[in-house]
C-alpha cells in the first residue's frame, strides 16, 4: 500500500517537477540473492538513507528514491539487478478464466502511470552498464524503407521517448517542443517518435493458482504495450524491457533500469563454479568485518570472495589460496585487471590481496593468525564428489579452525551438501559453534550460508583433536586435486 500511495503522488506531482527542474520521487526494484534480502536492505539504509521493503516474493527489495540519487543506487554491492516500478497491485484479482484475465491485463496497458518511470528509463540510460552485444548499438540493417533506417539508434545517443510521455523540460526536436507547447498529441507525431524504441516485455510469474502462463502474460500485455505505445518489439536488441512481475496475488509492473547484471563487476577471468560478486558480498557483510581483520579463502577459486572484500572492505587484508594452479593464476589475473581498471580511473591500484598455491589441509599460517575464515566449500557437482565430502569436510573445518582465532575468529561457509556439512560441524563441537544460516540459490542449487564462531578451546586438547587425528586427513591433499572454487 505504501508503494501505491508513492506512485499516486508522483503520478500526481511529475510535471510540476520536471517543468520546476525538481528531481522526481520513485520507488525503485531490486533483485537480490535469495537469503541475502535483509542484507540489502541494511546497505540501502547505510548508503542511500531510505528503508527498504522486502517483496513477498524472495529475492526482492523495494526503497523510494529522488532521481538525483539514481547514480548512487548502481553503486550497490548486493543487488543484481533494478528497476523502476510503473505501478504494483498487492492484491490483483486474477480471473478464473484465462481470456478475462488476459483481456483484463491489455486493458491495464493503457491505464499505467507510465511518466514519471519512462522519464527515469531516460534519465538512466547514461548510468547503466550495458551489454557487450550491444557496444556497438542497435543499428539494424540498411532497408530501403525510410522507417526502419529512423529506428537505427546509435549507442552514444539515447533513444527518444514518445512525445505524450517525454519529460516536459528534456531537449527535443523543434517540431515535437512545438507539439509539447501546444498541447497537442498529434498522431502521427506521435508514432514517428515512438518508432525509435525498441522493447520487449519479460514477466517472471511465481504461484499455481493463475490460469495464464508466462509467456501467455507476456505475449498479450506486450502487445497492448505496443498498441498503446506505437513501439517495435525486438526481443534481443531492444531499448526498454516491461517487466511483468507476478508472485500469487501481486503484481508488479516495471520498466528495467539495468541491462547487465550488476554482479559481472570484479570477474574477468572465470572458473566453472565462479560465484555472482553479490552473493559474495553478502557472505562478507555477514561476518562484519574490522579494520585489520585477516581474512582468509582457502579455497578461493577464481577469488571472487577476497576480490570482493579487498574492493568493499579494504579496511582488511585478503589471503587467497587454492591447491589447483589453473585456479591461483585465475585469481592472480582477476586481481591484476582490478588493479588496471583502477588506475586507468585514476585510483590507488593496490589492492589489499596477497594469492597463494597450497594444501587446504596443511596451510601455511600461524595457529590462531586469522581473524575470519570465508570460502565457497565444494558441493560435490561439478566439483569434487559427495563421497570425497565426507573425508575432506571434517579435515578442512579442522584446519580452519587451527588458523582461526580462539574465541573471536568467524567463519562464513557456502556450501550445498548440508547433510555432510551438519555431520562435520557435530563431530567440530569442540572447535566451531554454529551462530546462523542463510538459506540462499545458487544456480538453482538450495544451498546454505553457515556462519560460525570459533569456541575458546585450544586447538590440540578437545576431543575432537584427538579423534580427528587418526587418519582422516591423511588423503586430503589428494582429494582437493580435482576441484577448484569460486
Amino acid at each position: 500500500h505504501r508503494l501505491c500511495k508513492l506512485m499516486t503522488h508522483n503520478t500526481s506531482t511529475s510535471r510540476s517537477a520536471m517543468n520546476d527542474g525538481d528531481v522526481l520521487a520513485v520507488t525503485i526494484g531490486a533483485t537480490v540473492p535469495t537469503g541475502f534480502e535483509h542484507t540489502a536492505a541494511e546497505e540501502v539504509k547505510e548508503k542511500i538513507g531510505v528503508d527498504a521493503q522486502i517483496g513477498k516474493d524472495r529475492g526482492r527489495i523495494y526503497f523510494p528514491i529522488t532521481t538525483d540519487k539514481l547514480s548512487q543506487v548502481h553503486l550497490l554491492r548486493s543487488v543484481d539487478n533494478l528497476f523502476v516500478v510503473v505501478a504494483e497491485y498487492d492484491h490483483y484479482p486474477f480471473k478464473e478464466s484465462k481470456e478475462e484475465t488476459l483481456t483484463e491485463m491489455m486493458q491495464l496497458a493503457s491505464k499505467l502511470p507510465w511518466t514519471d518511470a519512462l522519464a527515469v528509463w531516460k534519465l538512466n540510460g547514461k548510468l547503466k552498464k550495458r551489454k557487450g552485444y550491444r557496444k556497438g548499438g542497435n543499428v539494424t540493417k540498411a532497408k530501403s524503407n525510410c522507417e526502419v533506417t529512423d529506428a537505427a539508434v546509435d549507442d552514444t545517443e539515447q533513444p527518444k521517448l514518445p512525445q505524450a510521455l517525454s519529460a516536459a523540460g528534456s531537449q527535443t526536436k523543434a517540431e515535437s517542443t512545438a507539439a509539447m507547447e501546444t498541447s497537442t498529441t498529434d498522431s502521427e507525431e506521435a508514432e514517428t517518435a515512438a518508432k525509435l524504441l525498441k522493447f520487449r516485455v519479460t514477466c517472471n510469474r511465481a504461484g499455481d493458482r493463475h490460469s495464464f502462463s508466462s509467456n501467455e502474460a507476456a505475449r498479450d500485455f506486450g502487445g497492448a504495450v505496443q498498441e498503446f505505445f506505437q513501439w517495435k518489439a525486438d526481443m534481443t536488441k531492444f531499448d526498454v524491457e516491461v517487466l511483468l512481475n507476478i508472485h500469487n496475488e501481486e503484481m508488479v509492473i516495471g520498466i528495467a533500469l539495468t541491462e547487465e547484471s550488476l554482479h559481472r563487476r570484479n570477474i574477468s577471468h572465470f572458473g566453472p563454479t565462479t560465484l555472482r560478486s553479490t552473493l559474495c558480498y553478502g557472505m562478507l557483510r555477514l561476518c562484519k568485518p574490522q579494520a585489520s581483520d585477516i581474512i582468509l579463502d582457502p579455497m578461493c577459486g577464481t577469488g571472487a570472495i577476497p576480490l570482493e572484500g579487498a574492493i568493499e572492505f579494504n579496511s582488511s587484508f585478503y589471503v587467497a589460496g587454492d591447491n589447483n594452479d589453473m585456479a591461483v593464476n585465475r585469481t592472480v589475473n582477476n586481481v591484476c585487471h582490478i588493479q588496471k581498471r583502477m588506475a586507468e580511473k585514476g585510483g590507488a591500484s593496490g589492492l589489499p590481496i596477497d594469492t597463494i598455491q597450497w594444501d587446504l589441509c596443511n596451510l601455511p599460517i600461524r595457529t590462531g593468525s586469522v581473524d575470519i575464515v570465508v570460502t565457497d566449500m565444494p558441493f560435490g557437482k561439478r566439483m569434487g564428489s559427495r563421497k570425497k565430502n565426507w573425508d575432506l569436510y571434517p579435515s578442512c573445518l579442522r584446519e580452519m579452525a587451527r588458523v582461526c582465532t580462539p574465541g573471536t575468529g568467524k567463519a562464513v561457509l557456502l556450501t550445498q551438501d548440508k547433510k555432510c556439512f551438519t555431520k562435520a560441524i557435530s563431530r567440530m563441537g569442540g572447535l566451531w559453534k554454529r551462530l546462523h544460516t542463510v538459506w540462499v540459490n545458487v544456480g538453482g542449487l538450495h544451498a546454505g550460508v553457515y556462519l560460525l564462531k570459533r569456541t575458546g578451546g585450544v586447538f590440540g586438547q578437545t576431543p575432537e583433536d584427538v579423534y580427528e587425528s587418526r587418519g582422516t586427513v591423511k588423503a586430503c591433499g589428494d582429494e582437493n586435486s580435482d576441484k577448484e572454487l569460486a
